[in-house]
């Protein structure tokens, strides 16, 4: 048993409450470097680091953001990136009452001799870049792990080598001050049935919350971020709204201790609709059994409105800003049971 006291606990627990705070969620814009500039190059921007900051401007000059968003995941070159006016970004989110975090892992690449299966790097000079996040102001950080559902897998050796990855992550986070994200998603590609998804996705979360433990974790100073359990995007049998929602909350019950402040969805390849309308049932439904928030932490369910606007125009700044805020609203109102279809219908308010 181990003696050692965190003098970051206190501060810790209070990052982590403020991140999952009522009708609040995170957004996540810490997509790399090739994850943005595909999504450029559908649109015709140009994938040059300029482009990418004007977007990201964008996104953390909002007018009222910080009314539906707790918390937004940076990226490394975002992080270090500034306004037009020379004000850093970290400054803006700030200043606006948003939590500034940084995505710290560094992809996932293939598993040797597990094809089909990945796992996540980063570990190496963790320690040092946590303290230089730190420094810059970051107070959370976000870890993802990739678990594929095939014929014969996901293998132990996967699944236990993300959650190992994870765990490590998780504790050097604590230690270094920051909040971690520990974001196990299973994906939603393939042709599964939900209560496969069901299986796996209780199982991937049985050993990651092992590891957790085993890697003395704080519980309560910690946010999951895992996927939904939902059938695969080619399954002849999709499954129900509220399929989703109570298949979903039933395996979060099985596996995550109470004392962990929040769960923050991520939307995996869902509609922007979809990802609001299975969060909601979830909160409607199911809200009062939880001992932990129910909230988002969603990028292109956020942001894909405003980008599809925008498409490199800064002239098209303020409406995309509407877009991106009147995402972020109606996934406010799912977090709290409140949202409904109609709402797709309304305009958003600057």
């Amino acid at each position: 048993m181990s003696f050692y006291t965190n003098p970051y606990a206190e501060e810790l627990r209070k990052t982590a409450r403020a991140m999952m705070a009522p009708n609040k969620g995170i957004l996540a814009m810490d997509e790399s470097h090739g994850t943005c500039n595909k999504r450029f190059q559908k649109l015709g921007i140009p994938t040059t680091e300029e482009r990418r900051r004007a977007y990201r401007q964008l996104i953390v000059t909002t007018p009222g953001l910080h009314q539906f968003i707790s918390g937004a995941i940076l990226f490394d070159e975002t992080i270090r990136q500034s306004t037009d006016s020379g004000t850093p970004f970290v400054q803006v989110l700030q200043e606006a009452g948003i939590i500034p975090g940084i995505k710290l892992d560094q992809g996932a690449k293939d598993l040797a001799g597990h094809p089909g299966e990945k796992v996540t790097e980063g570990l190496d000079n963790l320690r040092e870049r946590i303290a230089e996040y730190y420094q810059m102001g970051a107070r959370f950080a976000k870890w993802r792990a990739v678990i594929a559902i095939g014929e014969a897998i996901p293998s132990r050796a996967c699944l236990d080598a993300n959650a190992h990855a994870l765990a490590r992550y998780a504790a050097l986070c604590q230690e270094g001050g920051l909040v971690p994200i520990v974001e196990p998603e299973v994906l939603i590609d393939g042709d599964h049935s939900i209560e496969r998804c069901y299986d796996v996705t209780q199982e991937t979360l049985h050993t990651v919350f092992d590891q957790l433990y085993r890697q003395e974790v704080a519980f309560d100073q910690m946010i999951l971020k895992p996927s939904m359990v939902i059938s695969g995007l080619e399954s002849p049998a999709p499954a129900s709204v509220e399929q989703v929602a109570e298949m979903t909350i039933r395996c979060l019950l099985n596996t995550v201790p109470a004392s962990v402040p929040g769960v923050a969805f991520l939307s995996g390849g869902q509609s922007n609709e979809q990802a609001s309308a299975h969060l909601n049932e979830m909160n409607a439904k199911y809200g009062d059994r939880c001992p932990w928030r129910v909230t988002f932490s969603y990028a292109r369910a956020i942001q894909q409105p405003a980008l599809d606007y925008w498409r490199g125009n800064d002239a098209n700044v303020p409406h995309a800003q509407q877009l991106l805020l009147h995402r972020a609203r109606c996934n406010s109102a799912a977090s709290m049971g409140q949202y409904s279809p109609d709402m797709e219908k309304q305009p958003a308010l600057v």
